[in-house]
Parts: structure tokens; C-alpha cells; sequence
């Protein structure tokens, strides 16, 4: 049985030229191909929509050109995604052969071309024989166990669920026939499209009650990142799959976007990766404020991609970020994002600071709560009360003179001071050029 595997589409107004253009390439290779079933593992759609909405429009029509090639079957979604019942206006599409919708934990059969969900009462040999595992309502067990128990209870409870379904599933690959489990969640230690580990106690799944179906294969939706496990006993292979998202509708996903076209044999199952044509996305990061210059140069290389351009600046720097400059250097991109964050400076006050009637004394105080040297600052404070600016220019050239003389001073043998032989670590006085030499700085400020 060949079957094509997509999963999260997530049509919507925003999402509509990224949604269309890659689903669309994935029902264009499987009918190309021809697969004989579909499969949507959930969030078809990214929010409610209103029927006749373009992007509600537009999912139909793909849904309709798929089921004029093959047998549909889709998967109730998250609910934020899928409200209950949207999925049901497209089973009510005209199309050669059925749509059916699974958003009740159950089996469903295809038998001779048609959908037949009356558990294993169907007269015909089935083709292919589906467990759904739609998105999981926490709701009643929350009422009835408490939110904090609620993740061990669905853990528990699907565990148990699918290993009743174990039971039939192994009668199916007795008889020849080939089984498959469609699922949308989330499977313990599985990672998202940025690469996170979902480690955790919530997750719906786990590889163990997954493997415990006794299905050939496992199709899973709602993680954006394709991946898979595998498990070979007896001369049996089982293969769990993430077919990931159909397309690329957040920045800073990894890898290419995908369908999978599932090859199911009742004790095997492989499947083929089919990227689809998602859109490049690139991320520019600064810490400070954006260097125009390099964003130039990347300039060409960002033609007709989606650019987010992340900075961090100090607030006193924060009108130095030309944001109409930045996105002249990325005209060529198809979208520029700017995400700037913005350091606040902290400032600690003194408590009675105000109540002191000298500047000594408030600066004295400023030093204590500081923990900064006081008698430094005192002086320097002393020299721009009482002296211009050119005199305390003409002090320190005084001073830095003298402190040069006195290191190019010759010792008693009239010769520069060198390192001692039993000393040559001992360090040599700098010679003087034309540079500043490198003590100024700290004889200045030290």
C-alpha cells in the first residue's frame, strides 16, 4: 500500500501563499506518483476559519484535487488549530473518491475504495486498516483527576488503549493485511523544528505504547521537524514518523520541509522523504547595534528571502540603529524583520544623596553605595572646580613627561636599565616613537 503522509498545513490568511504552494507541490508528486491513500495527520488549518475565507477555499480545492486521485483521510488537529467540526465541512466536498475525518479515538477500514469506521464488522478483505489517535481532550480528566495528575493519566490510559489495539493489529498482520497509526502530538524526547528536546511528563506519546499498537507503521503530526524511530523484532520492522510541517512558517527552523510517501508491506514498512518547496528563511544576529556594512554584503544573498534581523543595543544607543537604512540593504528579500531588544541601563540610587549640601559629599556618599575609591575622584573633582580645561590638559602632559624621563633616565653606569641575567623576566621600560605609548591610559585613569 503506498500512501502519502502530510501534515500540518496550516492554511490561514497569513500563511496562504506558503501553505498553497507547498501542499500543493505534495499533491501534485502524489498523484504523479500514484499513491493509492492520503493521510493528513492534523492542523489542516492554523485558527478557525469561515468557509468562505480564501484560505478555507483554497485547502478544499487541494483536499478536492487529492481525493479526485485517492481516498482521504484526515486527522483532528490541536484544537486551537482545528476547533471541532471545521474538518467536517470537508468531508462534504465532491470529489471521485471519499474524505472521512477521524476525530474520535477508533479504527477505520478501507475496503474496495471506501471509508468503513463500524469497527472490524466490514464483509470485504480490508486494503488497509487505520488507528487515529486524534488530539487527546485533557478536559474531563483534569475535572476528574486534577490538572496535575492529568498528563500521567492520558500517558496511562493511551498505553493501556493501544495495547488493546495490539491485539487487533496482530490478528491484521496474521491475516496479510497492512496496518497503519496516525496520531497528532507530541512523543517524549522527540525534538521541534529549533532543535529543543521535548523532554517531559505532559507528552501525549511515548516510543514504548506507540510500538505497543502492533501497527506497520505510525504517522504522526504536530511536530514541525521530520523525524523517525524504528524497531525490528522476529523479521518484523515497525517505523514511527514526523512527517513535519508542509512548510516553513516560523524563523529559525531546521532542515527542509517534507511529505512522507509511505511503501507499507503487512511486517514492513519504509517510506521516501519528499522535500517540498518551502521558503529560505535567514537569520542576521548582532550584539550591538547592526553593522550596515556586512549587511550589504549579505545583501544579494538574501534575494527573495524571508531576513529577520536580530540586535541587541544600550538604551543611550538606541537612536543610533537606522532602521530605514537596514531594510534599503535588504530590498532584494522577500520579507525584513527587525527584532531589536533593547538594554535598559540600571540605575542604583542613594538613599539622603539629595539632604547633602557639599558636592564632596555627595560624591563621598555615591562612592560608599558604589564601592568605588573616593580619594581618586576627589582630586580630579578638586581640578575641574578649580582650573580650565587647559591648565588640566597642560598638568597631565607635565606629568606624563615626567614619568617618560624618568624611565628613559640611565642607571649609575650610564646605561638604560635591561633585565638582570638572573632575572630576565624582569621587565623593560617601553622606548619612545611617535604612538602614544600604552601606560598612558593607565597612568591617567589608574
Amino acid at each position: 500500500m503506498k500512501i502519502a503522509h502530510m501534515s500540518d498545513l496550516h492554511y490561514s490568511a497569513t500563511n496562504l501563499a506558503e501553505s498553497n504552494r507547498c501542499f500543493g507541490a505534495a499533491v501534485d508528486h502524489a498523484i504523479e506518483i500514484g499513491v493509492q491513500v492520503a493521510v493528513i495527520t492534523g492542523d489542516a488549518t492554523d485558527h478557525a476559519l469561515d468557509a468562505h475565507e480564501p484560505a478555507f477555499r483554497d485547502l478544499a480545492k487541494q483536499i478536492q484535487r487529492l481525493a479526485d486521485h485517492c481516498p482521504v483521510l484526515m486527522l483532528q488537529g490541536t484544537f486551537s488549530h482545528e476547533p471541532p467540526g471545521l474538518l467536517r465541512v470537508l468531508e462534504l466536498v465532491g470529489a471521485r473518491h471519499p474524505i472521512a475525518v477521524a476525530d474520535r479515538i477508533g479504527q477505520i477500514a478501507l475496503v474496495q475504495g471506501q471509508w468503513h469506521s463500524n469497527g472490524l464488522t466490514w464483509d470485504a478483505p480490508a486494503d488497509l486498516v487505520v488507528t487515529c489517535l486524534p488530539t487527546v481532550n485533557k478536559a474531563d480528566l483534569i475535572a476528574t483527576v486534577g490538572a496535575e495528575h492529568a498528563a500521567a493519566e492520558v500517558g496511562q490510559a493511551l498505553h493501556q488503549l493501544l495495547t488493546l489495539f495490539g491485539t487487533v493489529n496482530a490478528r491484521l498482520f496474521a491475516q496479510g493485511v497492512p496496518t497503519l497509526l496516525i496520531g497528532h502530538g507530541t512523543v517524549d524526547g522527540c525534538l521541534t523544528e529549533h532543535g529543543v528536546p521535548m523532554a517531559g511528563q505532559d507528552h501525549e506519546f511515548n516510543l514504548g505504547s506507540l510500538f505497543q499498537a502492533n501497527t506497520d507503521a505510525v504517522a504522526l503530526g504536530h511536530i514541525h521537524k521530520q523525524q523517525e524511530w524504528r524497531r525490528e523484532f522476529a523479521g518484523r520492522r515497525q517505523l514511527i514518523a514526523y512527517a513535519g510541517s508542509i512548510g516553513r512558517f516560523h524563523y529559525g527552523e531546521d532542515g527542509d520541509k517534507s511529505a512522507l510517501i509511505w511503501d507499507i508491506h503487512p511486517g514492513q514498512a519504509e517510506y521516501a522523504v519528499f522535500v517540498t518547496p518551502a521558503r529560505v528563511t535567514l537569520d542576521l544576529h548582532f550584539d550591538g547595534p547592526p553593522d550596515l556594512e556586512a549587511i550589504r554584503e549579505l545583501g544579494q544573498r538574501c534575494a527573495g528571502a524571508f531576513v529577520r534581523v536580530r540586535y541587541l543595543v544600550d538604551e543611550e544607543h538606541l537612536q543610533s540603529v537606522d532602521r530605514a537604512a537596514i531594510k534599503a540593504a535588504l530590498q532584494g528579500a522577500a520579507e525584513v524583520k527587525l527584532e531589536g531588544k533593547t538594554l535598559v541601563v540600571e540605575r542604583q540610587r542613594a538613599a539622603g544623596i539629595s539632604t547633602v549640601a557639599s558636592l564632596d559629599g555627595k560624591v563621598k556618599m555615591w562612592c560608599e553605595q558604589t564601592q568605588s575609591p573616593f580619594e581618586p575622584l576627589r582630586d580630579r573633582l578638586q581640578a575641574l572646580s578649580a582650573e580650565t580645561p587647559e591648565a588640566i590638559a597642560s598638568s597631565i602632559l607635565q606629568r606624563l613627561k615626567a614619568r617618560q624621563a624618568a624611565r628613559d633616565t640611565p642607571d649609575a653606569l650610564g646605561q638604560v636599565p635591561v633585565p638582570a641575567a638572573d632575572n630576565p623576566t624582569a621587565p623593560v621600560p617601553p622606548a619612545i616613537d611617535s604612538e602614544v605609548p600604552s601606560w598612558v591610559t593607565e597612568d591617567l585613569f589608574a
